[in-house]
C-alpha cells in the first residue's frame, strides 16, 4: 500500500471517529483506534506507521512474533494488542510481546496470565471477552458468568481495564454494544473494546474506548 494511500485510509477512519464522537457529545481523543493488521506483512504495516498510526492490533501470537520486533526496532512509540484467542500455553509469549490482551475469557487463561506477569514484571492491561450474542462458536463468556471471572481477574491482580465483544455478524450491533456498555459500568469498568470495520461508529457513539479496525485501513484481505 503507498504511503499516501495509507495516509488517506487514516485520515478517513479518525475523522469518521471524530464524527461519531460528536455527535455522541464525547471527546475523540477517548477513543483509542486499534489497526488491526493480523495477516498483513511488515511491508503493508510499514505505510500506517509512516502515516502516524502507531496502535496495531494482532490475533495470534506467533504471527506477531515474526514480523512486530523489527517494526518495533524502527519505530518507537508503538503499542500492540492481542485481540484474538489466546491458549493458556501462550501466556508468558503474550505477555512479552504485548501491551494489551483483549481476549481473557476463562478462569485457566486468568490463572496462567497472572502467573506469566508475574514472573516477567510486566502487567499489560486485560479485557474481559464477552460472547455477548450467546453464539456456540464464538470466544468469550458467558454474560451470567462474567461476574466470577471478573472477581478472579481481580484476585489475581490482572490489571483489568474493560470488557471487549465481537456482535453477531449480520444483525444490528448497536443493541450488543449497548448491552457492552450497561454491564460494563454495573462492574465499574471504564474500558470498552467493540466496533469494528462495519460498525466502529456505531460502537463509538455508544461508549467505545477501543476500536478495532481492520479494513478500513488495509482494504478487503485476498
Amino acid at each position: 500500500m503507498p504511503i499516501d494511500e495509507a495516509s488517506q485510509r487514516l485520515a478517513d477512519v479518525r475523522a469518521r471517529i471524530v464524527r461519531a464522537a460528536k455527535t455522541a457529545g464525547r471527546a475523540a481523543d477517548a477513543v483509542t483506534l486499534i489497526a488491526i493488521s493480523k495477516t498483513h506483512d511488515a511491508g503493508t504495516i510499514a505505510p500506517l506507521i509512516a502515516a502516524g498510526q502507531r496502535v496495531f492490533g494482532e490475533n495470534r501470537v506467533q504471527e506477531a512474533e515474526g514480523k512486530w520486533p523489527k517494526l518495533r526496532e524502527a519505530t518507537s512509540g508503538i503499542a500492540l494488542h492481542l485481540v484474538g484467542q489466546l491458549q493458556s500455553n501462550k501466556a508468558e509469549d503474550a505477555v512479552a510481546l504485548f501491551d494489551a490482551i483483549h481476549s481473557v475469557d476463562r478462569p485457566s487463561l486468568v490463572q496462567a496470565l497472572a502467573r506469566a506477569m508475574d514472573k516477567a514484571g510486566k502487567r499489560p492491561a486485560c479485557f474481559l471477552q464477552v460472547n455477548i450474542g450467546d453464539e456456540e462458536q464464538k470466544g468469550g463468556c458467558a454474560v451470567a458468568e462474567l461476574p466470577a471471572l471478573l472477581a478472579e481477574a481481580r484476585a489475581a491482580d490482572l490489571p483489568v481495564q474493560g470488557l471487549m465483544c465481537v456482535p453477531p455478524l449480520d444483525l444490528e450491533a448497536a443493541p450488543y454494544f449497548a448491552l457492552l456498555a450497561k454491564i460494563a459500568r454495573d462492574h465499574g469498568l471504564g474500558g470498552l473494546s467493540m466496533g469494528m470495520s462495519g460498525d466502529f461508529e456505531t460502537a463509538v457513539t455508544i461508549g467505545a474506548t477501543h476500536v478495532r479496525v481492520g479494513t478500513a485501513l488495509f482494504g478487503a484481505r485476498a
